[in-house]
This record gives C-alpha cells, structure tokens and sequence, in this order.
C-alpha cells in the first residue's frame, strides 16, 4: 500500500467488481454474506429525499474513493458525507500526517485528490450504487434510499471560486458533465455485454446527485465568518447547509 490515494478508471472498477464477484462472491473484499439488505421498505427523509439507514461515513478518506464509498454501502451506510474540497487541492505533506509519540499534532489540510478528481470520484459512486443495489437486491425501496452530502472550506473567498462554484453545481444537477455522460456510455456497453448477469437493462441514474452541503471551517473560525458562508450557501447556492 502506498501513501497516495490512486483513483480507479470506471470501467476498471466495473471490470473488477465483476470478476470479483465472480470468482470470490466479495466485492473490495467484502463477502456477499456481509452485504447488508434492506428488506423492508420503509426509510427516514433528509433533505426531501428518502434514506434507507441513519447512518453511514463522514468526511474523511473513508469518502475520498468511490470504492470506499461502495463498500460504506454494501455494508450498510446510506448517508454519505463526501470528503471535504477546497481551493488549495495541490499542496505536499510529510508522511504520516499524524505524530503521536507525545502529543499528536495532525498536519494533513483536506482532499489528498485535486477537486476534479474527487468530482469524479462521487460521480462514479452515484452511479454504480443503484447498479449494485439491483443486482444484488440490496434495497426494498423504488428511490435510491441514500443520500450524498457534499462537503466544503475552509472559506468564503475559496468556496465562491469558479473551481469550487462548477463542483457544487457540478453535483447539484451532473446532467452536463461529459463525465457523467462518458460513464454511462461505458455502463451501457458492459450491460449489453452481460458484465453483470441479471441486469438487462440500463437503470435510471438521477442527475441530483447532492442538495445539500456541510461546511467544514479551520479551528477558530470567527462565528461571524461561518455565518456569512452559510448565508451564501442557503441564500445563493440552495442548499440545505
């Protein structure tokens, strides 16, 4: 394992949970009998959407790769806190972040993937949970009974930038993204295949990807500083904050 965070191309990640399951009846390791199923139809609403379970990972690297956040799934979570984008998505740290041999100091600063990757990254999730979700009976419900929260910092001068203004347009209505539209050509091309036995046809994927958004702040953050980015979250952006 290496100290990097490596995205997975789509159709890989395809390939690989397909043959996975084929020869180990797991998928990223999790074993078909771990798989949690939602046999009863009912569910919690949060942001006008239905939620399968009150629970599911925060922000963090558990939220970073989109194979983290299909294991959350397969093994129950259905509230996903995406991991936190900001402006500055370039910077170097030492490894480990974390020192602890008296008192711990963390130094990591947010997302170890640029903002377009980590864009990317919840697309290819969004996607291939409801894909999941059917092939292997997962859920009761007709919607897709989990929510994606986005999550943003550290600023309102970073927040009102056009790199991340485009990623929570980008995940409020994905409908425009030749992204999105690339993997659901490459998904279409693997059903037609019979990549996955038992799905004939291409799902409904919904292009509200998220409605909603948390706000992370650095540590002495001044309440009125948090206060202005929430105004502008709510008021301009429309997000439930």
């Amino acid at each position: 394992m290496t100290d990097k965070m490596t995205p997975i191309a789509f159709e890989k990640m395809l390939d690989w949970i397909a043959e996975e399951y084929k020869t180990q009846k797991s998928v990223f390791g999790i074993p078909e009998e771990k798989f949690y199923k939602k046999t009863v139809a009912n569910s919690i609403t949060i942001f006008d959407s239905k939620c399968e379970t009150p629970i599911g990972p925060a922000a963090g690297p558990h939220t970073q790769l989109a194979q983290n956040i299909i294991a959350a799934y397969l093994t129950g979570g259905r509230f996903f806190e995406l991991k936190t984008v900001q402006i500055l998505d370039e910077l170097e740290f030492d490894k480990p972040c974390i020192e602890a041999e008296d008192e711990g100091y963390n130094t990591e600063w947010s997302t170890e993937l640029s903002v377009e990757q980590a864009y990317q990254e919840y697309v290819k999730a969004w996607i291939i949970l409801p894909i999941l979700k059917k092939l292997f009976g997962l859920s009761g419900l007709e919607e897709n009974g989990f929510v994606f929260n986005m999550s943003v910092g550290y600023d309102l001068k970073g927040i009102k930038t056009k790199k991340i203004d485009d990623f929570i347009e980008g995940l409020k209505d994905v409908s425009q993204s030749t992204f999105f539209q690339e993997c659901k050509e490459i998904l279409k091309t693997k059903i037609d295949t019979g990549i996955f036995h038992g799905i004939s046809e291409m799902p409904e994927i919904e292009c509200n990807i998220s409605d909603s958004i948390t706000l992370s702040t650095m540590h002495g953050c001044p309440p009125e500083d948090q206060e202005a980015i929430c105004k502008y979250l709510i008021k301009e952006k429309g997000l439930n904050t």
